[in-house]
């Protein structure tokens, strides 16, 4: 099973929480959850599904599918990170019989018996050495009609923010490595001072493939505004011309592939549950 990439392990997440729910608030953080759940509402029945949320984080996610009346299974590795998502939900009783916490991580899945409508792994693969391994574990359990979502850093744009930020070393770095597994070249440290790496959408698609997957049209999130830090604080209709514009470049190359974050869907063949 995959290692997580640097000295941190699975523990580094236990110490950046609060970084990550600050980020979440901020405007950047609130394109990118906006942007993927956009997505997700157009691919979800709009009946209530079972959705399982791996690393789940914060729970925001995982708020967001409840709310919209889905039955979500939030799993997380760290239990700091469930901590808070009980804490978010506690303000939110109507949501207390649609959310299951459970800590795991993508490597101990305890699910060998169930299936969901909808797999999210959003945020996570970019910290293991490669994601193969973990592709395997969340595509088997996906049902009939079901959808993979996966959210990952992107390895087509990496080094552009970094450019945009005038740290040119770096960014020429990112830019020549070849991606090497167990070498990671093509690394660097993320807004939460843990490193990741990036991956290429068509690689993702195959792996899916691989597992009876059918690929789904992915979509670059982040595309001009990803190289703003948390401080930006846009007015709200600056914000809604923001996110149209996110929006419409996220499914058009070559806009998309110079997007921060790229998101991969895949529909497993069949008929979806009723």
């Amino acid at each position: 099973m995959n290692g997580f990439i640097g000295d941190g392990g699975a523990n580094g997440f236990n110490e950046v929480g609060a970084v990550y729910a600050d980020h979440c608030d901020s405007a950047r953080g609130r394109l990118r959850h906006d942007l993927v759940e956009r997505r997700l509402r157009t691919e979800l029945p709009g009946r209530p599904v079972e959705i399982l949320d791996v690393g789940c984080g914060n729970g925001e996610m995982t708020i967001r599918l409840a709310m919209a009346g889905h039955h979500v299974t939030a799993v997380d590795p760290s239990a700091r990170m469930l901590s808070a998502v009980a804490e978010r939900l506690a303000a939110r009783s109507a949501l207390a019989d649609r959310v299951r916490l459970v800590e795991a991580g993508v490597e101990s899945l305890p699910f060998d018996r169930e299936r969901f409508d909808a797999v999210c792994c959003h945020g996570v693969l970019m910290y293991l050495d490669e994601p193969g391994a973990a592709l395997a574990c969340l595509a088997v359990l996906v049902a009939p009609g079901g959808l993979l979502s996966v959210l990952v850093k992107n390895r087509r744009s990496l080094g552009v923010r970094e450019a945009l930020g005038g740290d040119y070393v770096t960014a020429r770095r990112l830019i020549e490595a070849e991606p090497r597994t167990g070498v990671h070249a093509d690394s660097s440290a993320g807004r939460l001072g843990l490193m990741t790496r990036g991956d290429d959408p068509v690689v993702l698609d195959r792996l899916a493939a691989d597992h009876g997957l059918v690929p789904l049209p992915w979509q670059g999130v982040r595309i001009f505004h990803d190289h703003l830090d948390d401080t930006w604080s846009p007015e709200p209709e600056v914000y809604a011309a923001v996110l149209e514009l996110e929006w419409a470049a996220s499914g058009r190359s070559p806009y998309r592939d110079v997007g921060r974050l790229v998101h991969t869907l895949a529909r497993r063949p069949g008929r979806s549950r009723t």
